[in-house]
């Protein structure tokens, strides 16, 4: 059985050790090899835009566009449907790679044989 991961942050700026940690935790397992779905909801959305990732700043963590760029490169991004809509963000707006879906698809993800979520 093959094993996935499910992250979703609910953090952003506004709770920056959550949210890196939940980066991290993300670009560990996709480093590690395992499959790695990471929701960005809340004020996490914002890192969805290009160049506002690189203005999160945490003493003592690796930059958040290195993590981020890294689970785009072997997993998936997803920005909450509502999220997006209460930030005024379409499609067009994210960083290419990123998508926007709801939570009947963050269910089915979780709900997927050998899949574990967790949230930040």
């Amino acid at each position: 059985m093959s094993r996935s991961l499910v992250i979703k942050v609910t953090a952003g700026a506004d709770a920056p050790e959550r949210c890196n940690q939940a980066f991290t935790v993300a670009t560990a397992a996709v480093t590690a090899g395992v499959e790695v779905s990471l929701w960005l909801t809340g004020e996490s959305a914002w890192f969805a835009v290009p160049g506002r990732a690189e203005t999160f700043e945490l003493e003592h963590a690796a930059p958040l566009q290195d993590l981020l760029a890294a689970v785009l490169a072997a997993g998936r991004v997803t920005v909450c449907t509502q999220c997006a809509a209460r930030r005024d963000l379409a499609q067009d707006d994210l960083i290419d790679g990123v998508r926007i879906a709801g939570a009947q698809t963050f269910v089915e993800e979780t709900l997927q044989d050998g899949a574990q979520a967790l949230v930040y």
